[in-house]
């Protein structure tokens, strides 16, 4: 069942949102040659602590993984897609590192990724990017009162096709409010004019998920998280948290440059 969220609720997760946006602006900031995963994630629980808000991605346990998700964001680096478990690992110069994060304020979740490079950054992993911030943006322009979850899907699969991009069938987007995963799916490519109509009041985490070498196979690894592609090629993911209003899309997670607070007043249109 899909819950319609006030207007009250949409500010409630608008201010959850801006947390999401400090804590991913403050671990790109850190995020630097030789640092370790873990400590990023510790850099992640330190803004959210500071925000007094909680994390929606600690302890959760859906139906596939062994165990319940141990930190606070997801660290996915290279070939790693999503899920990726932050450990020891140091980060090297070029790694592309993709960084999944939450935040849970007064009852209230934002969720939102973002893709970058750790040091000198390779052409391609440019473009894979640009890609997937560009299959975001299409699918939140399609994010309109009257439109359909396949219009999102569809325009979000055509940037990532036309890109020559693959795209993991079977994970995508999702409702969000006072739980991190609500209905409705947002899948990454579908066909237009298909499923459910878009309301005001409803509140969708978009999420493309790129697959750099053009093929669709991925895998889960060994730690029963972490999503990997099957050609070793590297992937993006980049997401937004985005309420469906009556005066076009709001997204609830806007991004901070690093070091720099939020700006006040509505997030863009």
């Amino acid at each position: 069942m899909v819950e319609l969220k006030t207007d009250l609720s949409i500010d409630a997760m608008h201010a959850a949102g801006k947390v999401v946006g400090r804590t991913l602006a403050a671990v790109r900031e850190a995020a630097d040659v030789g640092v370790s995963l873990l400590e990023l994630d510790e850099v992640a629980r330190q803004v959210l602590g500071e925000a007094g808000a909680g994390s929606p991605f600690l302890g959760y346990r859906p139906a596939f993984a062994p165990t319940p998700f141990p930190a606070v964001i997801c660290a996915s680096v290279n070939d790693a897609i999503v899920h990726g478990i932050p450990g020891g690992y140091r980060l090297r110069d070029g790694d592309l590192l993709s960084v999944d994060c939450g935040a849970v304020l007064d009852g209230w979740v934002g969720d939102s990724a973002i893709s970058f490079v750790v040091g000198k950054p390779r052409g391609q992993d440019l473009r894979l990017i640009e890609t997937a911030e560009r299959a975001l943006a299409a699918g939140i322009r399609a994010a309109v009162v009257g439109n359909r979850i396949g219009d999102i899907a569809h325009a979000i699969g055509s940037v990532c096709r036309a890109a020559g991009y693959g795209i993991p069938d079977g994970f995508g987007g999702h409702g969000v409010g006072r739980r991190m995963h609500e209905d409705p799916s947002v899948p990454n490519e579908g066909r237009p004019g298909r499923g459910m109509r878009l309301r005001h009041g409803m509140a969708l985490a978009i999420e493309p998920m790129l697959i750099g070498g053009g093929t669709d196979g991925f895998h889960t690894d060994r730690d029963g998280w972490t999503l990997r592609t099957d050609d070793g090629s590297r992937a993006a993911h980049t997401e937004h948290t985005v309420a469906i209003t009556d005066e076009g899309p709001r997204i609830l997670t806007a991004r901070q440059e690093p070091g720099r607070l939020p700006a006040p007043g509505r997030e863009h249109r």
